[in-house]
């Protein structure tokens, strides 16, 4: 049997229950966001500044040469290797140079021998001279000392020539550098038997390096009306000292090949390697922020963007070239969002935005 209810208590219980619920008629407040007024910002804008074009490039050294034998023979011995640093004149390869030895040895005997032989002519002659001055010889005697003189006068010149080109003969075997630089291709083995203008090794100067670079047709008079450009390979940036465009296009690419002069006492730049020459493209405008606001995280670039409403997002954008203080975005933003430039200050908003429940 179950227990009467008592009234009185329960209209009291409904009471509390009903008082109870007039107090919770309204949800609590949530923390607002922290707003872009707490946080220093700048508005995305343009930059008005002269449009550039980035163009590839190649780094190629001045002086480069490849010295190649300048007679037959096999290679005696290679005296450098790749990368080596020489000096102008030093001996790099030597072919075997016994034939040419010999001949050179046979020269300078017949050298010394014409040289007798002109000595004894130039004194015989003198001898006749005075006699026919004398009137004790004939005319004709005179005339014949006088060209038995000029022919071993001309014979000791001949002997002469003979040694200065088995001379230089002998200096074919020798390869030697014709500036300071560096060993950049070696392509012979000693033993190797080489031909006239078979290439043995190639060499190039650092000291001085230039890039060679394709200009478009369009922008051809603009950089030769103002003949600037600026190098960059990875953090290195070099203003160049001269800028000269080939006379003629290419008949294949329809584009002008540019040299573009580095200064000295650059930054060294390896020949071979790949650059980028920014050179004047027209006038343009540029969506820009400060360096200041932009965050680097390995390959990602991104910014903090505080919304009218508060909230703080972290996008990520793709920039362009850096100028002063400023960065070109080229994707990510719209003209009149706000960035903050400090990104550790919106770090700690956008967490406390996310943590009132506010989502991007």
């Amino acid at each position: 049997m179950y227990p009467r209810a008592i009234p009185g208590i329960a209209l009291q219980a409904a009471a509390v229950l009903l008082l109870l619920s007039g107090c919770d008629t309204e949800a609590p407040a949530a923390r607002p966001p922290v707003g872009h007024a707490e946080l220093a910002t700048v508005e995305v804008g343009t930059s008005d500044a002269p449009g550039v074009l980035v163009l590839d490039g190649v780094v190629e050294a001045i002086d480069q040469a490849t010295l190649s034998a300048q007679t037959s023979g096999r290679v005696s011995e290679v005296l450098v290797e790749v990368d080596d640093a020489v000096r102008k004149g030093q001996v790099l390869l030597r072919l075997r140079a016994t034939e040419r030895v010999s001949a050179l040895r046979e020269a300078r005997a017949a050298l010394t021998a014409a040289t007798s032989r002109e000595a004894q002519a130039r004194a015989q002659h003198d001898r006749i001279r005075d006699m026919y001055e004398r009137k004790v010889v004939a005319r004709a005697t005179y005339d014949e000392a006088l060209a038995t003189r000029d022919a071993a006068r001309a014979e000791r010149a001949a002997a002469s020539a003979r040694v200065a080109a088995a001379r230089e003969g002998v200096g074919y075997s020798e390869v030697r550098a014709p500036f300071d630089g560096v060993v950049t291709d070696k392509r012979v083995q000693p033993g190797e038997a080489v031909a006239p203008g078979a290439p043995l090794l190639a060499l190039a100067s650092l000291a001085a390096t230039r890039v060679i670079a394709d200009v478009p047709q369009s922008v051809a008079p603009a950089l030769r009306a103002d003949p600037r450009a600026t190098v960059t390979a990875g953090d290195v940036e070099i203003v160049a000292s001269s800028v000269t465009l080939y006379p003629a296009a290419q008949p294949q690419s329809g584009t002008v090949r540019a040299r573009i002069d580095l200064p000295e006492g650059s930054p060294s730049l390896a020949p071979g390697t790949f650059a980028k020459v920014i050179v004047a493209g027209g006038d343009d405008s540029r969506m820009t922020v400060p360096r200041s606001a932009v965050v680097e995280r390995s390959e990602l670039r991104a910014v903090y963007v505080v919304r009218p409403d508060g909230h703080v997002a972290f996008r990520q954008v793709r920039l362009g070239r850096a100028v002063a203080d400023q960065v070109e975005v080229i994707a990510g933003l719209v003209r009149g969002e706000r960035v903050a430039t400090d990104p550790a200050a919106a770090a700690l908003a956008a967490r406390t935005t996310s943590a009132s429940g506010d989502h991007d």
